[in-house]
């Protein structure tokens, strides 16, 4: 009898990224890069690359986390656009970004990735955004203890 295959975090994201916690589908990660709010939600099953690869009530969860997601990020930073996207070049697991972006961002308006090298946070910078993230409010989310 073949068993389920296992969920494992992709270790380029698990490197890039600081773990929030978790939706009832998805892993919500902040990317290690302190010049945007950029989040990542992974959507935990295993073997899943595309967003149609997941069951239908899996895409419908997906697009409900990205839409709550989304939009708490829109109001709690201003932005003046929310980029969301599913690219996947370089890492295959399926993981989707929101990045709220400006008008007067440094790499505006083409996009952020791959533009500059990334800019780590410091400790009080990313105690800062974690503070104004607010990501405990988000219904349905379970927040991981960050040291």
């Amino acid at each position: 009898m073949k068993s389920d295959p296992v969920f494992e975090l992709h270790p380029q994201l698990a490197g890039d990224c600081i773990a929030l916690g978790r939706f009832p589908l998805s892993r919500l990660l902040l990317m290690n890069e302190s010049r945007y709010p950029w989040l990542i939600l992974v959507p935990e099953r295993a073997d899943i690359s595309e967003i149609f690869e997941l069951d239908t009530a899996d895409q419908r969860q997906l697009m409900r986390e990205s839409c709550l997601l989304a939009e708490h990020l829109k109001r709690n930073f201003a932005a003046d656009k929310m980029n969301v996207a599913a690219i996947g070049n370089l890492v295959p697991q399926l993981h989707v970004h929101h990045v709220v972006r400006y008008h007067t961002d440094a790499a505006w308006p083409a996009p952020v990735w791959g533009r500059f090298p990334p800019e780590s946070y410091s400790t009080k910078a990313l105690q800062e955004r974690l503070a104004r993230l607010e990501v405990e409010d988000l219904p349905d989310f379970v927040a991981t203890a960050i040291v």
